[in-house]
């Protein structure tokens, strides 16, 4: 593993595989790519798949700054029976009968969809919450009572996808598409949906299908990283401006020494899609040299002053 600069500075969206924590895809990475600064945003829990985003050397400063505000999940939701930890992994604590209509497809659809809008979640007893210093998942494993507040969060969009089940003893189960805002638990809205209806409910199944703008389709498997390491980043690497939803201005020849010794350059014209403007006052703009991400300045008067500057540039800019 390198102890000093890196040879890898990228981001990279993994397709995390059922049964690993997101610490677990962090160490395969660093295997596979012989890096020793890797880190992740957003942590999904071992039972569920779907997209993680990692950040290679340099890029692990980017992971709090990434626009990830709206996250896009396929979740299976089973009704008649509840856990204590609101997914499959725990124990069952509560059964109750389930109304046949929950097996009506045009029925189920409609109660997903009455779910869109704002709403005070409480999130699992079971999570990475901090409650006085320790976490909750912690204090629950303790077999202590843990009372967590309720938070409000944003279902944008739900969507039924199918309903399956209800024969020879079979559980109701619906798989459904949820967009939702960030710090959302897509394991209380199965619990709550469960007791809307008269019933209890889990989460069976997640997957996320989406974190931001970046999509299942943006994903490395991993265990095609582990058999191509850096090869595999440097051709799927994440655009790092893209993720970070900033303009870009392109750094020239003559500002290279200025920008990094962090003095003031002109403010000059950015690029966001096809459209070149100059940048508005206190907006964030990435630099932008050979194609790779070499700092975030924003804009104060007619220049730009550093906000940070990345010694190694960060590549895969489009």
């Amino acid at each position: 593993m390198r102890r000093g600069p890196s040879a890898v500075n990228a981001l990279i969206a993994v397709d995390k595989p059922l049964g690993l924590s997101s610490h677990d895809v962090v160490n395969r990475v660093r295997r596979a790519v012989g890096e020793r600064r890797v880190g992740h945003a957003g942590t999904l829990d071992p039972d569920a798949s779907g997209v993680l985003v990692v950040g290679i050397g340099q890029a692990t400063k980017l992971l709090g700054l990434l626009v990830l505000d709206r996250k896009g999940y396929r979740a299976r939701i089973e009704f008649g029976s509840a856990t204590d930890t609101d997914d499959a992994q725990g124990e069952v604590i509560e059964r109750a009968e389930v109304a046949p209509e929950l097996l009506d497809a045009e029925y189920a659809a409609g109660q997903v969809a009455h779910l869109v809008g704002e709403t005070d979640q409480i999130p699992p007893a079971y999570s990475a919450i901090s409650v006085s210093g320790k976490r909750a998942y912690a204090l629950a494993r303790e077999g202590k009572e843990v009372k967590l507040k309720s938070r409000r969060v944003t279902i944008h969009a739900a969507r039924l996808v199918c309903v399956e089940g209800g024969r020879d003893g079979e559980p109701i189960v619906w798989t459904c598409d949820f967009d939702v805002s960030k710090g959302t638990y897509i394991r209380s809205i199965a619990r709550d949906l469960g007791r809307s209806l008269g019933t209890c409910a889990h989460l069976c199944g997640l997957v996320r299908t989406s974190a931001g703008g970046i999509g299942l389709a943006d994903c490395v498997g991993l265990d095609e990283l582990t058999e191509k390491g850096a090869v595999l980043v440097s051709e799927r690497g994440l655009d790092p401006v893209a993720a970070l939803g900033l303009a870009a201005r392109a750094v020239k020849v003559g500002e290279v020494a200025d920008i990094a010794c962090g003095r003031k350059i002109p403010m000059g014209i950015v690029t966001c899609g096809a459209l070149s403007r100059e940048p508005k006052p206190r907006e964030s703009v990435a630099l932008v040299w050979d194609h790779a991400l070499v700092g975030i300045w924003e804009r104060r008067g007619l220049e730009l002053a550093c906000s940070v500057n990345f010694p190694q540039a960060i590549e895969g800019v489009r």
